[in-house]
């Protein structure tokens, strides 16, 4: 501890609204009994009201002047100046953020005290209200926890950015981990639910407990893909007949879920309902291969027994299978029909065999039969229920009751990148509206609710540049729309968000400026830092600037949680996550090693 004797001869010679500056004639007295002073360490600044303002070092200069020593002789005499950035007032026990009340002039100035130091962060959140994950980067020698308040922590979104090889995916498991073992009980599991969009298959080691699914148990039914989802999949966009692709789809599934759901009083298109899409592949190749009696528009000639037309007749205006709209519609779910060729005068093209249909079906047919798409086409979908698709998501497990668990990792490395953005988007909804019909219900239940959802969920996208990005082609719009959405409105339901990204330029400016806490490590790049440095407050002061400097583990940790900005080291994870770096200098002068193409071809072609 510092020992504050009249000897330590530090100045205070300019007050700014950002800035402190100090002059220190000795600094081996005035640093005395602490550790090695440096940018980032901290001072008090005591004045005459009993309060002391706390500032953090931003930087040293050395200024050199001519004084005279006691034989009258010319010297030259070194003083430091120290310039620091006010971080808030000390008052007795208490911490607060902001430096415009101090009373001038300043008396004394100190290193503040790892006590001094304590009482700012260890204090400056309530026990129940507590999570902690760090500790202060300056103080190696005595580890000063830094806690963030938990409730403002996780319901607003977060977002944790760095350069590769910054500690991201350790940060990001450390905090899960800690999160899911806090306990204000005597039971095994907490009520933490979250839910991990694992883009590179490291977090499986992590989380060795976790519900993990991958693209062999996942089931995503297609039936609960929205509009815009379904038709993403299934239609191209750029086709010049897209309008009547879209229109023609939207009647057959629209009538194949009131056909499956005879009891339900209101089916929409986007209503969540089975449907088969099997039914809906009979329908489109029977429209485009459509004919009918051209003397009788509801009769359709279907070439099968219920009667007999020959060729060398002319034809008759009972002739074919007479249907109403809905009738037809009905019929052709059935299977693939044989139709009696166009004849002039006599037998003409149904209103969609005019080729309308013929690009699409061939795109829908391939979609829907693709073995690497059976996670969402495939006779899974049919069965598995609403329930035990969100129960499967959310942790509890359908098939083994007593399965339960805090996290949920979704691999997204054996997904199709052509529907990553889509995967991403129904299980981001699915959730989004989850909470929003709990809270429905809950209010429902009891109008004096005030907690709209008793089972908050946490979302976490790593890599989320890959399917949020700050950008407008077609393919990402149905994910964007999906998480913008949970940003903008998902802290009322009980959904909040955690974005990791090692490039933070590349997200979406919607979603991003929506995050409270930013958990921010190294980075390199002009673009990300400009960007993070956008979203981030100004009072930041030089301590943003040091971004690009940060070692592996340190992070600037800034938001409503914490009590203020600040360098800190991120605990270790354990178990970690899978990914390390592969030590290539120490496997190349290894001997060669034969690798097995043949197993790898069975793995490519799974």
């Amino acid at each position: 501890m510092t020992n504050h004797s009249s000897e330590q001869n530090a100045t205070v010679v300019a007050v700014f609204p950002d800035k402190v500056k100090i002059v220190v004639e000795d600094l081996d007295i005035f640093k005395a009994g602490e550790e090695t002073l440096k940018v980032g360490s901290y001072l008090k600044i005591e004045d005459n009201a009993n309060a002391s303002l706390i500032a953090i070092i931003e930087n040293f200069q050395i200024s050199l002047r001519e004084v005279k020593d006691q034989k009258g002789n010319l010297v030259t005499k070194r003083d430091h100046i120290i310039e620091a950035f006010p971080l808030g007032i000390l008052r007795g026990e208490k911490f607060e953020r902001g430096g415009d009340s101090l009373a001038i002039p300043p008396k004394n100035v100190f290193p503040a005290s790892i006590e001094d130091i304590k009482k700012i962060y260890e204090e400056s959140v309530s026990k129940n209200e507590s999570f902690c994950f760090s500790s202060l980067s300056s103080n190696s020698s005595v580890k000063v926890k830094v806690p963030v308040n938990g409730n403002k922590f996780f319901n607003k979104h977060i977002a944790i950015v760095g350069s590769t090889g910054s500690g991201k995916s350790h940060t990001l498991s450390k905090i899960i981990q800690n999160a899911v073992a806090e306990k204000d009980g005597n039971f095994s599991l907490n009520n933490s639910h979250v839910i991990i969009f694992d883009i590179h298959s490291e977090y499986k080691s992590a989380f060795p407990d976790a519900n993990f699914i991958d693209i062999d148990n996942l089931v995503l039914p297609y039936w609960l893909l929205n509009s815009e989802e379904l038709e993403e999949i299934l239609l191209d966009t750029g086709e010049r007949d897209n309008y009547n692709q879209s229109s023609v789809f939207r009647k057959l599934v629209t009538e194949n879920k009131k056909k499956h759901n005879p009891t339900q009083s209101k089916v929409f298109y986007d209503t969540p309902l089975l449907f088969d899409i099997k039914e809906i592949q009979n329908a489109l190749f029977n429209l485009k291969e459509e004919t009918r009696n051209s003397k009788a528009s509801d009769r359709f000639m279907i070439n099968d027994s219920s009667y007999t037309w020959d060729d060398s007749k002319s034809i008759t205006p009972n002739l074919g299978i007479q249907l109403s709209d809905n009738e037809k519609i009905l019929k052709y779910f059935e299977k693939e029909y044989s139709f009696y060729p166009t004849k002039p005068q006599s037998i003409t093209k149904g209103d969609y065999a005019d080729g309308t249909l013929d690009k699409f079906f061939v795109r829908f047919q391939e979609k829907i039969n693709q073995d690497r798409l059976t996670f969402l086409f495939g006779e899974a979908s049919k069965t598995i229920s609403f329930e035990d698709t969100l129960a499967n998501l959310m942790g509890y497990s359908t098939k083994k009751p007593n399965k339960k668990s805090n996290i949920t990792v979704i691999d997204l490395s054996g997904i199709p990148f052509e529907v990553l953005s889509i995967t991403v988007s129904l299980i981001s909804r699915l959730i989004f509206e989850y909470g929003y019909f709990y809270k429905r219900l809950r209010c429902t239940s009891n109008s004096e609710e005030k907690i709209n959802n008793d089972v908050p969920i946490l979302l976490v996208y790593e890599e989320a540049h890959k399917y949020v990005p700050n950008s407008e082609l077609v393919k990402y719009r149905s994910s964007k729309k999906s998480i913008e959405r949970i940003a903008k409105e998902g802290r009322k339901y009980g959904v909040t968000l955690l974005l990791a990204s090692q490039r933070p330029s590349e997200i979406s400016e919607t979603i991003f400026s929506q995050c409270n806490n930013f958990v921010a490590m190294r980075l390199t790049n002009p673009a990300d830092l400009g960007y993070v440095k956008k979203l981030l407050p100004d009072t930041l002061g030089s301590l943003i600037d040091k971004m690009p400097a940060l070692k592996q583990g340190e992070a600037l940790l800034v938001g409503e949680s914490i009590v203020l900005p600040s360098i800190v080291q991120i605990e270790r994870c354990s178990p970690e996550p899978s990914s390390n770096d592969i030590p290539y200098w120490e496997l190349w002068k290894e001997e060669w090693k034969n690798i097995d193409i043949q197993e790898i071809k069975k793995e490519w072609y799974k």
